[in-house]
């Protein structure tokens, strides 16, 4: 795999180079406020790599505003500076805006247009599917996180990683890493991951916050999630739903329901595995994973969603059936296409 320097140099999509990270630093280093965004169902990644270089943003004197559309799920609330992530649009919108793990504006529930026009747009992610949005893109899909190009930019910006940045970004990698179990931990992902444990984190609190803690409405949750599971295609694909009266009966928030998809993705044979929650009756949101060949990113796309080959994300506006049944096709044809399709 090329070293992270070597990776520097601008990968062109067409004719827009999309690795600026000197370009990226040397615009918040000019910022006097920078608004930060993190995506809808907010994961460890997202928040601690928001969190990470807000807090290193401060320390250059900065007024940093943290904007996510959910809040902050419970188990990481415990990260240094997340009690001031706001649900609510920066009022009035500062010069610089910086969209962290976001493959797209919708991800955020915006629009080009709800940006003003005289902002300097910065775009930090490594989702194979971002749309390069910003003035300034750093996307680099071979990164295991966004934790890992946060790292580097905070490096750029000349900034030392404290403990609470450290804090922020093991969490950020070791959340979106599966514990380093996925296919997108590298050795330099676990050279990053020596280097903020050196920071003297407490990484098995780290870990007990993250995956140890449920409260007992996400179990009730699983327990739903469990009992809606089918097993299609021919023992490969692997489904499960949650409807708005299975969080009303569980008293569990939308944001439980992160890593409740691994439950399906493990059973023997399963390729792909699907959940879809139920938010509207006319909108559903799916996440999908896959063990070992099929691109669920190219799958999700379909629908307007992205994010990596063995793991991403879309939004139906549909009734949950009719969604359940479209993702269902889709993934059923991916399946029959095989490896080589």
């Amino acid at each position: 795999m090329p070293s992270f320097c070597a990776r520097l140099k601008p990968l062109l999509i067409g004719m827009m180079p999309v690795n600026n990270l000197a370009e990226m630093a040397a615009a918040l280093k000019k910022a006097s406020q920078v608004a930060l965004f993190s995506h809808v169902s907010p994961d460890g990644d997202c928040i601690g790599s928001m969190l990470a270089i807000g807090i290193a943003l401060r320390k250059m004197g900065k007024e940093v505003y943290y904007y996510n559309p959910d809040p902050v799920p419970r188990n990481l609330a415990f990260l240094p500076e997340a009690a001031l992530v706001c649900e609510y649009l920066p009022t009035p919108w500062p010069g610089t805006l910086l969209f962290v793990d976001c493959a797209d504006l919708a991800r955020v529930k915006l629009k080009a247009d709800d940006l003003p026009s005289s902002a300097s747009v910065l775009n930090l992610d490594h989702h194979i599917s971002n749309e390069h949005f910003g003035n300034i893109n750093f996307i680099d899909p071979q990164a295991s996180a966004s934790g890992e190009i946060a790292f580097f930019l905070i490096s750029e910006l000349g900034v030392e990683i404290s403990q609470e940045i450290a804090t922020n970004l093991y969490t950020a990698i070791v959340t979106d890493t599966g514990s380093f179990q996925y296919s997108n931990t590298t050795a330099q992902t676990h050279r990053l991951i020596a280097d903020l444990i050196l920071k003297d984190i407490d990484f098995g609190n780290i870990h007990h916050h993250v995956f140890d803690q449920k409260p007992l409405s996400q179990v009730r949750l699983l327990q739903h999630a469990l009992a809606s599971l089918e097993i299609l295609a021919g023992g490969q694909l692997a489904v499960m739903t949650l409807a708005l009266e299975d969080f009303k009966a569980s008293g569990a928030e939308e944001s439980l329901t992160e890593g409740l998809v691994n439950h399906a993705r493990t059973v023997a044979g399963v390729e792909v595995a699907v959940l879809l929650r139920e938010i509207t009756l006319s909108e559903v949101r799916a996440g999908l994973r896959s063990n070992l060949w099929l691109n669920v990113n190219e799958v999700a796309s379909k629908f307007g969603g992205g994010g990596h080959k063995r793991a991403a994300g879309c939004t139906l506006y549909q009734p949950l059936l009719a969604a359940k049944e479209s993702l269902i096709e889709a993934i059923e044809e991916a399946l029959c296409r095989g490896r080589n399709g």
